[in-house]
């Protein structure tokens, strides 16, 4: 992308669309081209000039987000972060944001909101650098040239594992829809970082358990690991694994950030490399940053068996490409084939 980003601020209330304008125009590289209270609006807006990237709010008159969402995608497919409320009904609307093909869902509270948007809002701003680099190219499911894996080192013998850890961030929650679809009710116990705001990952694993044929749903402090499970770890806390006489249980705790996210995927993989060593198979997935990649390493120097998701299919090829960079991967691989990879190995 050449120039700056082109942010096209949605939502109804006028203290978002000041302060947020405000905050967003402070970071090099990003221009707000416009702010709108509705979607008619905005649509008024976009007719005349399409933005890059749309911060859009799903509660408002005249028309909801998620029905403006939708029509985006349909008329003009276009990197879109929600910024929604911490109820339960946003985490459930923010969640079919998700599904039709939102980059990534942002926070923000039913009160204090002033406040929040002047002290908090390095998050909204990460969210949109990485949504404008979703829109550099189109992804692609098909399996990457040959070319593509040509610098990482010959596989390590195949070996039986007995527990898997996934994480990934923007791009992720189609990603894993994916993957934990494709799963069968023998696999391996499964234990996921996603970077997600707190409350959103109850409504997201409870979206993924009726579409599994594995149990998905918000790991809780002291769940077994068992097969057949994918325990997701909760917004807001990090997540890390015990060793439990001869099977495994997660530890749900808080702290803070660790790479700026709490859940923090380095905080997971690291844990496991300390506990289940060759053991455990490691996923890393599309996101931006580097989340995950020292700890991938740490998981691979133990002997576990390592992935990342290729280039080619990743929304954001940041956390895999750095995952690559130190040497910490076995295999790249695309998105279609990452559950055909736990099957092999589990």
């Amino acid at each position: 992308m050449t120039g700056p980003i082109r942010v096209l601020i949605v939502d109804d209330s006028a203290v978002v669309r000041q302060v947020l304008s405000a905050r967003l125009r402070e970071n090099p590289g990003i221009d707000v081209a416009g702010a709108v209270a509705d979607p008619i609006f905005a649509m008024e807006h976009m007719n005349k000039s399409w933005p890059d990237v749309v911060v859009l709010d799903l509660e408002m008159p005249r028309m909801d987000g998620l029905t403006f969402l939708r029509k985006i995608m349909e008329v003009r497919p276009t990197p879109v972060v929600i910024c929604s409320t911490l109820t339960q009904r946003g985490a459930e609307k923010s969640m079919e944001a998700l599904a039709a093909g939102a980059v990534a869902v942002i926070e923000k509270p039913q009160s204090g909101l002033k406040k929040f948007m002047e002290t908090d809002s390095g998050d909204i701003v990460a969210a949109v650098r990485a949504a404008a680099a979703t829109g550099k190219r189109p992804r692609r499911m098909t399996p990457a040239a040959p070319a593509a894996v040509a610098t990482l080192p010959p596989p390590r013998p195949k070996t039986r594992v007995n527990l898997v850890a996934i994480g990934t961030s923007t791009g992720g929650t189609q990603a894993l829809e994916m993957v934990l679809t494709a799963l069968h009710p023998g696999v391996p116990g499964v234990v996921v970082v996603q970077h997600m705001p707190e409350k959103f990952t109850a409504a997201f694993s409870a979206r993924l358990d009726t579409m599994c044929r594995v149990h998905v749903r918000e790991a809780r402090d002291g769940d077994p690991v068992v097969p057949g499970q994918v325990l997701v770890a909760p917004g807001g806390r990090h997540l890390e694994v015990q060793r439990m006489d001869t099977r495994y249980r997660v530890r749900v705790f808080d702290g803070p950030p660790v790479n700026r996210h709490r859940p923090s995927v380095d905080v997971l993989f690291r844990s496991v490399a300390k506990v289940a060593g060759p053991d455990a198979l490691g996923v890393i997935m599309t996101g931006m940053g580097d989340d995950g990649a020292r700890g991938l390493l740490e998981m691979h120097k133990a002997g576990a068996y390592t992935v990342a998701q290729d280039e080619a299919t990743c929304v954001v090829y940041g956390m895999p490409r750095e995952a690559v960079a130190l040497g910490a991967v076995d295999r790249e691989t695309p998105l279609s084939t990452i559950a055909e990879v736990i099957h092999q190995h589990g």
